[in-house]
């Protein structure tokens, strides 16, 4: 991989694709499958969007991580919008604060392992999530 960390913009729906394509791009690195692939990017996009729409804009870093014999992704979007007035709520599955589906961080944090957020009225929003992928064990050789 060439470098196991990055940060995207987050301004405008080009900053979201961008986002998508480059969460892709890295989770193929790193070796993830399909399926793993699909669940980031797609929490990804919710996130993205999230920034953009509720919080007027922002940015998503990206770290490759590794523990033990697992790697992972972890993704980190912040605005500095108006922030969440009631977090429990709006990690109620279905309840939007617009005219969206409610999925978006419930959905989001449904396709990760690991999720935090944390956000209060002014002082805009942070959203890290983690999704790990056990790499498969060395083929062994020798005797039998």
């Amino acid at each position: 991989m060439d470098v196991p960390v990055g940060r995207v913009a987050l301004r405008n729906s080009q900053d979201i694709a961008n986002c998508r394509q480059t969460v892709r791009r890295v989770a193929q690195q790193v070796g993830f499958e399909v399926l793993g692939q699909t669940m980031l990017v797609t929490a990804a996009s919710e996130l993205a969007r999230n920034a953009v729409v509720y919080g007027g804009g922002g940015e998503m870093t990206w770290e490759v991580l590794s523990q033990g014999r697992s790697v992972g992704m972890r993704l980190t979007f912040v605005d500095h919008g108006q922030g969440i007035a009631d977090l429990k709520l709006a990690l109620t599955p279905g309840w939007s604060s617009g005219l969206g589906l409610g999925l978006g961080l419930t959905g989001s944090k449904r396709l990760v392992h690991e999720f935090v957020i944390d956000s209060a009225p002014g002082k805009g929003t942070r959203v890290s999530v983690v999704r790990w992928k056990r790499m498969s064990r060395p083929t062994e050789t020798g005797s039998i």
